[in-house]
């Protein structure tokens, strides 16, 4: 067999794949047949009250021309009568589909993406092209949100990047700077003799010292390695364990997690947790905080902050700018497609719940 032969019998069985389904299955003449009733219930409402009225009224004046004089009254009453019944049917039969735009309206309102008007081919034309006009706009809102959350993931990974090189480079390099500096210093105030020169050194080897441990904190703040090296549940129990021993505040650590939580997952929880455990120490004076991390079902994952603190009026820290960082948590949770919920009263305590999906962006859809 030659090479253009060959060639040509993929090329020959593609086409027959094609064609195949797109092969028409009712004759050629059923569209024909049917096409008048189908463009009869497509009509817009008023001309199918126009023509339904004007079928009624002919029909009622043939019947009354040949009918007896006595049954003129009968026979107008019953013309009316089916009238006003058809009118209502067609009128309640046209307006059905606004509820199908009312029920997906409400479901977009309550976050439901993925909901879509039904289409029926018997709608009235007008309320069938608004339900399309919607199903397009939603389909291109969905195609920008998943857009949106592939790009989050590539911000928030490249930001996670950056900040663990910073941290590396401070722990690696200045911190290992300050340490040798703060052993040659104490060295040197052992050799030197009781003196000006000796309290002098005393003095520079406590600065050192203190500088060295807020180089290590900053290295920490900045970005945790045991977030790389153990994952997020290890990374919050050594959050709780530090605020323990800052604070004083018993704070405990309660997860359930199967399997392994996204890197973008596990930054923006980490980073929720740590904003509001800073919020509730400073702010909320509690006794007791709880971490709360659930990701069982492979759908979504779930991060909840308790502590038994003052609590706040929500809406007031909101409008203020002691909101910001309310606000900063709810953006870096929106950025991976989830919701932050705040609640806290008075004298109440204060509660952090943060929920995102872990279902993976398709490449197909995120049109990269």
């Amino acid at each position: 067999m030659s090479t253009s032969s060959a060639s040509a019998a993929p090329r020959a069985a593609t086409a027959a794949r094609v064609t195949v389904p797109s092969a028409p299955v009712v004759p050629a003449t059923a569209p024909a047949r049917h096409g008048w009733r189908r463009a009869l219930l497509e009509a817009p409402l008023l001309r199918k009250l126009v023509l339904a009225d004007l079928v009624i009224n002919v029909s009622a004046f043939f019947v009354m021309r040949e009918a007896r004089q006595a049954w003129a009254n009968e026979i107008m009453l019953a013309s009316l009568m089916v009238t006003l019944v058809l009118n209502a049917l067609l009128v309640y039969w046209a307006l059905l589909p606004l509820r199908a735009l009312e029920a997906t309206a409400r479901r977009v309102s309550a976050g439901d993406l993925a909901a879509r008007v039904p289409l029926s081919l018997t709608a009235d034309r007008d309320l069938t092209r608004i339900g399309v006009t919607l199903n397009t706009l939603l389909d291109g809102v969905t195609a920008d949100r998943l857009r949106m959350r592939a790009l989050a993931a590539q911000v928030i990974s490249a930001g996670d990047q950056e900040r663990a090189h910073i941290a590396r480079e401070l722990h690696d390099s200045t911190a290992q700077q300050l340490s040798a500096l703060e052993m040659l210093v104490t060295s040197s105030v052992r050799e030197v003799p009781a003196g000006a020169l000796h309290e002098r050194l005393a003095v520079m080897r406590e600065i050192v010292v203190e500088s060295l441990a807020e180089v290590r904190t900053l290295s920490h703040n900045v970005h945790p390695r045991v977030l790389d090296d153990l994952g997020l549940v290890a990374a919050l129990e050594f959050l709780a364990r530090r605020t323990r021993e800052q604070s004083g505040v018993e704070t405990r650590v309660v997860s359930d997690v199967r399997g392994t939580l996204p890197p973008p997952v596990a930054s923006v929880f980490y980073r929720v947790a740590q904003e509001a455990l800073r919020n509730a120490v400073r702010h909320g004076a509690p006794s007791d905080v709880r971490i709360g991390l659930v990701a069982t079902d492979g759908a979504s994952a779930l991060l909840e902050v308790t502590d038994d603190g003052e609590g706040f009026d929500v809406e007031a820290a909101e409008r203020s700018r002691e909101g910001m960082g309310l606000f900063v948590m709810r953006e870096r949770v929106a950025l991976i497609d989830g919701r932050l919920e705040v609640e806290s009263r008075p004298g109440q305590g204060t509660t952090v719940r943060a929920r995102v999906p872990l279902a993976p962006v398709p490449a197909a859809e995120v049109g990269a």
